[in-house]
């Protein structure tokens, strides 16, 4: 139907610019982000843009609801401004024709939005944070540099690399000094050594391979000389972490087959994107019936209110479920349906307002 593309056009134009919008500055962000790690060694160039995609990829599920939102609100709001729908309502067309018409974009939409969350999503987090363990290797080994003398562990060891490979995983003509207690001192030479990381605990060694070692008291003739085919040497002690996944990074298959309350919490809050997706259009419909959708501004504030308390709600069910503060058959569920009430009671209240003033008509008259 001629009527309800021209809807859909109005959705569509205004929606394309919201996301652009909205990707532009949260990619700008991050990626001013991924520049000062760079810049200061903490991240190599080359994985900058593949992080930026992929976090962004990751976010699609959480604004995209939003975005839809609001331009079904502003969409609507101008069609309204413009007596547009007024007109339409007018020749005939009822306005249950404008809810099914902004149901079907919404399911259309929502179908997206299934494949991001369930799918794209989760496959984007396991990478970004595939991503993150290979920078802090790769800026491990960008922290020596050859022809330069590179102090670790507050000076106590100082590592001198003459030429690194191009890969950066080997070096050649390697030489360490390590300061050691009673004064004394132990140098460690080889031709070719290679960097070692502990994803665990982030500690950082140097593996030498055949060479010699020197421990003793500068200025001694009394040296310990060890020859050696391999001797690794710590560099800096890192702190245990936890090397756990996240819950965005499962699968939603493994979600499925697992029992405890935090992946259904995790589930959940997935499939809440979809069921946002089609809730809040409606609401949008509901809210373009009253008077304040005629203003420019005022629908913009009130669908950013209703979107942050509602988030905020379904934020906190999570939180709750993973703590096993919440059922899980309550769930977020009581959420949506507080919502879906809401929806209802908008489109009911003219029809509940008309019988109420007919009541206080019906008894101002008996009274008179």
């Amino acid at each position: 139907m001629i009527l309800e593309r021209y809807i859909y056009c109005e959705i569509l134009s205004r929606l394309a610019w919201i996301v652009g919008l909205l990707v532009l500055v949260l990619a700008s962000h991050r990626f001013v982000d991924y520049l000062g790690d760079a810049a200061s060694g903490r991240l190599s160039a080359d994985l900058i843009f593949e992080m930026l995609a992929m976090k962004m990829l990751a976010m699609l599920p959480r604004f995209l609801p939003a975005a839809l939102f609001l331009s079904v609100i502003l969409a609507l709001s101008r069609l309204s401004r413009d007596r547009e729908l007024t007109v339409v309502s007018s020749a005939g067309v009822r306005d249950r024709f404008v809810v099914f018409s902004v149901f079907k974009f919404s399911l259309v939409f929502s179908a997206g939005i299934v494949v991001i969350s369930f799918y794209l999503a989760p496959l984007a987090e396991a990478r970004l944070e595939a991503l993150k363990t290979r920078a802090i290797a790769e800026s491990d080994i960008s922290n020596i540099s050859p022809g330069r003398f590179q102090e670790f562990s507050g000076g106590d060891r100082i590592v001198y690399v003459k030429e690194l490979s191009d890969d950066g995983g080997s070096m050649n003509e390697v030489f360490l000094r390590v300061r050691r207690e009673n004064n004394q001192a132990g140098v460690v030479k080889s031709d070719s050594a290679s960097y070692r990381i502990i994803p665990r605990t982030g500690s950082r060694y140097v593996l030498f391979e055949d060479g010699r070692r020197y421990v003793g008291r500068p200025g001694m003739r009394d040296y310990e000389i060890t020859e050696y085919r391999t001797y690794a040497v710590l560099l800096e002690r890192g702190e245990p972490r936890n090397t756990g996944r996240r819950l965005e990074e499962y699968s939603t298959k493994e979600l499925w087959k697992l029992e405890r309350p935090r992946y259904k919490a995790e589930l959940q809050w997935r499939l809440s994107y979809v069921i946002t997706t089609l809730l809040l259009p409606i609401l949008a419909v509901a809210m373009n019936r009253f008077a304040f959708s005629e203003q420019k501004y005022t629908p913009i504030f009130i669908a950013i209110l209703i979107y942050f308390v509602y988030s905020n709600l379904l934020g906190i069910s999570k939180t709750l479920m993973v703590h096993d503060g919440f059922p899980l058959w309550l769930g977020v569920w009581w959420v949506h349906g507080l919502l879906l009430l809401i929806i209802i009671g908008l489109f009911e209240l003219p029809d509940i307002q008309g019988w109420y003033r007919r009541r206080l008509k019906r008894k101002a008259s008996k009274a008179s």
